[in-house]
Parts: C-alpha cells; structure tokens; sequence
C-alpha cells in the first residue's frame, strides 16, 4: 500500500482519486465472501494514491491529557513514495517547536511483512537510535499515537473481513476488520470506515492485545490536491483507557517537491533541524 501517516497515518492517511471513483465502483466484487469484500475494499483505496510522488508537510501536534491539560508541538513530515509496489513508502518526521524537542526526527522505511525500520535522531545524545521492532506499540513521544501508527498501512500487512455498510455522519460506509499480519502489532485487530463513494477513510477503533477496545482515530476536514489526491487535515486520537488525546492538525502540504532518496537516509535525520 502506498500511504504514509499521512494512513494510517498512514491507516496513515489514504489519499483518494475522485476522478476513478466510477470504476473502481463498477469492479467492487458483488460477493458474499466477506474476505473477499474486505480485501478488494481496501485494494481499491490503495491504488487511488498511487503516483503522489512525494510530499512537504507542516502540521501541529496537540496533545490533551485526562485533566484536560493542553500542550503542543510543532513538526515537518515528509513522505517519498516507494516505486515498488511490493515494498513501502519512506517518511521523515522532524520535531520544530518547543524547544525541549527541537531537532528530535524519525525515519522510517515501511516494509509488509518484514519489520519495519525505524531510526530516532535524539538531540541531546547527537546520536541516531535504531527502534526496536518489538517496542513499536509504546507511545511515540508522549502522544496517544504509536510508533506503529507511524508506519506504513500495506494492504498485505493485514488480513480483511468486511463486515456490514453503515451511516457514518452524512455519508454511507463500508466497515472491515483488519488483522495484523506482522509480528509485534500492538493490536489484535481495528475496524476501519471507509467511505462508499469517495474510498476516504473516516474512522480507525483499534483493540489491543487482550482484544479490548483502546483508541479510536477519527479522520475530517479533508482537502483535493491536483485534483486527484485527498488529505484529511485533522486527525483526532482518542485513547478510552486513559483519557488522553491528541490532535494532528496539517498546516501546509506541497507534492512533487523533489526529494529523493539521500533525504531519507541516517544522515539526513541528522541534517533535518
């Protein structure tokens, strides 16, 4: 799958292409497998994004904890597409405001079924951390997201059960079960929203390892980009067993930017503040 946290945050984000709405429609399998249902749901959402090349983005991180108190961060998140389909897309995010983590950037490079790698650059060490795959469910820098939810959303990472169509706000969608297929997930499963018509994800409810029900990522205010690619601007994570919350609010967003590959080496985790 090509996303980025942009999914799931990947889901990362899924960017959607209105403009093949109409045949991806005709080709959504009239089956009563409901694998099968699920599996092509999430395929069609998937290709809509193929082709964004590469993003800039600027976005605020606020982070709400259980007394109600407020905080926030600023950061840059940027994301440069895989041209193997069989393989995940890269992403870099860099930490800008406040001062205390200025300069603290992620690297990741999304894999399938192979664990994904994932590196920290901490300022204060001035040294670049390698991210254990098996710590990946924790926190990432004190939010309500993962260091999971950070990495790529591959259709083949997950096994799909399409489950019923429902209202979701105005709008009609599809809901389906994913189940990790890669070791380590910090989830036994999520049920994902996707909407009927445009293929946009509008909400994420994750169960933890003992199947209980722990977060639920809601996605809105979504933006056309080159009038093909959808962006949700806001990204709501609500954690039911403690009570915290955090919000990604993009700011700015600018495809087709040039980045390459050296940008998303070791090295440039280092260059990024």
């Amino acid at each position: 799958m090509k996303s980025h946290l942009f999914t799931l945050l990947t889901a990362a984000l899924l960017a959607l292409s209105l403009s093949v709405r109409g045949a991806h429609a005709a080709t959504l399998p009239a089956t009563d497998d409901p694998e099968a249902r699920g599996l092509a749901i999430a395929t069609m959402s998937d290709e809509t994004n193929l082709g964004f090349g590469d993003t800039k983005t600027e976005l605020r991180m606020v982070l709400t904890n259980a007394s109600g108190q407020v905080s926030e961060r600023r950061m840059r998140f940027n994301t440069l597409e895989n041209k193997d389909t069989k393989d995940g897309d890269w992403n870099l995010m860099v930490f800008d405001e406040p001062r205390d983590v200025k300069g603290t950037a992620m690297l990741t490079y999304s894999h399938i079924l192979e664990p994904d790698e994932q590196w920290m650059f901490l300022p204060a060490l001035k040294r670049v951390k390698r991210i254990s795959s098996v710590n990946k469910s924790g926190p990432f820098m004190g939010s309500e997201f993962a260091f999971e939810d950070f990495s790529g959303q591959e259709v083949g990472k997950y096994s799909y059960l399409w489950l019923r169509d429902e209202a979701c706000g105005d709008r009609e969608c599809h809901v389906v079960e994913r189940r990790p297929l890669y070791k380590h997930s910090g989830y036994t499963r999520s049920l994902a929203w996707t909407d009927t018509q445009d293929y946009q994800i509008r909400k994420v409810v994750y169960y933890d390892r003992k199947d209980a029900l722990l977060k639920t990522l809601t996605f809105s205010k979504y933006k056309k980009y080159l009038d093909k690619y959808w962006r949700s601007h806001d990204l709501y994570m609500e954690n039911h067993v403690t009570g915290k919350r955090t919000r990604l609010v993009w700011e700015n967003i600018s495809f087709r930017t040039g980045l390459s590959e050296k940008d998303f080496s070791q090295n440039s985790l280092k260059r990024a503040r």
